[in-house]
């Protein structure tokens, strides 16, 4: 599936033969695909609703194909066969006809999808007297068009009355989906959000891939053991990094049990999709993920000269560029000024790669930097465990923190501690019962103040502290 909504592509690569077979691929325009399928696959002289019907479903067929890239997460060079046990009828230099030409002309940025689902419907078809399916009977489609039934009656006489025909849809080039930088522990952006949302999926095929708890787009722990499980099931490096290998062997397995290349697809819904992440951090972006990104340059540059060190105030100004340039010059990074996947990942490893030198069992009366990655629901390490320790030592004096076992999972206990240290202290940056970079430098603040034996007030640490 490719990242967003449906494209209609400018081509489309046809194996001539089956999959398997060493016949030759040809790129042919997309709408020059249509007409050779429908020119082979139904007759000029039927009426026109019922060309039109048939039509619209060989679109949505091809179109299902190259959006859930059936063959290419198989590890195909081709987006669709002329195997018509498998696909459509398509044969290269074949006679185009002309009122058929022209009706795809008019309609092949048009397809057929369930009011429900994002994905083009796999209209599934037969002739209807050779051969009889659950879809469309081609030879069925002519007596309802004499009936006078128009073509969107038709189809919804063979795919149900919930189908709906997007016309107009854009033209692009779909691409590849893979993301060009392998995910792995610390990114933030929609193609993890996509990971977790399959993973959890095929995990009710699968029980034994645990369930991401959040599926916010942050790759966290939870998500990485979800990977790994992934891996280790089917056959796959087991490291949990999402490469190439593993983004379409997830895409495969998740087609599968969304049976996304059946004519009763469980379907993708549009929550599935929709683009939440921005490409990259730049000049004039301000918020959270921005103070992160001041807050990880900011420690690098105690350690390493070369990188400008920069006040945390989440506003990506003159200054946040001149340390992001700093960082990409010392890494050799194109020095663009904007932190795009390749500059994040890289500075978070560099981050916490220095982190990874401080020992985390406890010292008391001292605290750790932020541990670079969200601590919520499911953690299970010695940063839960520190944040535990941290939040019964303020519990003594705030009693409106419960207390919490030290066991380094954070269980529905450390939400409600969390949640009630937020609501106590008016922290509204990150979400309730999480624990990203604000609610951990309110907490390890408020800590060390109590510790030192400083007077600690309700209104002393408002909700944007960060630094």
């Amino acid at each position: 599936m490719t990242a967003n909504l449906p494209v209609v592509p400018e081509n489309i690569t046809v194996h001539l033969g089956a999959p398997g077979d060493n016949g030759q691929n040809v790129t042919v325009p997309f709408n020059a695909y249509i007409k050779n399928v429908a020119s082979n696959e139904i007759y000029p002289t039927w009426p026109e609703s019922a060309l039109r019907a048939n039509i619209y479903a060989q679109i949505s067929f091809a179109l299902n194909r190259v959006y859930t890239e059936y063959y290419r997460s198989r590890g195909y060079n081709f987006d669709i066969t002329n195997d018509t046990q498998l696909d459509q009828s398509f044969v290269y230099g074949h006679e185009i006809y002309e009122n058929i030409s022209q009706i795809v002309d008019e309609i092949f940025n048009s397809y057929v999808h369930k009011d429900n689902a994002v994905e083009p419907l796999f209209a599934q078809y037969c002739d209807g007297i050779v051969t009889k399916c659950d879809g469309l009977s081609q030879w069925g489609t002519v007596d309802l068009a004499e009936e006078g039934k128009t073509p969107y009656e038709i189809l919804q006489y063979y795919y149900g009355p919930n189908i709906l025909i997007v016309e107009d849809a854009p033209i692009a080039e779909p691409g590849k989906s893979a993301p060009d930088v392998p995910l792995s522990l610390g990114l933030a952006n929609d193609d993890v959000r996509r990971v977790q949302i399959r993973l959890n999926r095929i995990s009710k095929n699968y029980p034994a891939i645990p369930k991401i708890p959040i599926a916010d787009g942050y790759f966290d722990e939870a998500t990485e053991a979800a990977v790994k499980a992934f891996q280790n099931i089917f056959d796959l490096v087991e490291d949990g990094i999402v490469g190439n290998a593993t983004w379409y062997s997830i895409q495969r397995i998740y087609n599968s049990v969304k049976r996304l290349s059946d004519l009763n697809s469980e379907g993708i819904e549009y929550e599935e999709v929709t683009k939440e992440y921005a490409d990259a951090i730049e000049e004039g972006d301000r918020g959270v993920t921005v103070s992160t990104l001041q807050y990880f340059l900011r420690y690098i540059a105690n350690f390493i000269p070369s990188i400008y060190s920069l006040t945390v105030d989440g506003i990506f100004g003159p200054l946040t560029k001149q340390s992001v340039l700093s960082f990409q010059k010392t890494f050799g990074l194109a020095e663009t000024g904007v932190v795009d996947t390749v500059t994040w990942r890289e500075i978070y490893n560099v981050y916490t790669g220095l982190l990874s030198s401080i020992p985390t069992e406890y010292t008391e009366g001292a605290t750790v930097p932020y541990p670079g990655y969200i601590l919520r629901v499911g953690s299970d390490n010695d940063y839960v465990r520190l944040l535990q320790e941290y939040l019964n030592y303020i519990g003594r004096t705030f009693t409106d923190i419960p207390s919490v076992p030290t066991t380094g999972y954070f269980g529905a206990l450390t939400y409600n501690a969390v949640e009630a240290f937020q609501n106590l202290f008016d922290l509204r940056l990150d979400q309730p019962g999480q624990v990203a970079l604000p609610t951990w430098n309110a907490v390890t603040r408020v800590y060390e103040d109590l510790y030192s034996g400083n007077s600690v007030s309700i209104g002393q640490y408002p909700g944007y502290i960060i630094s």
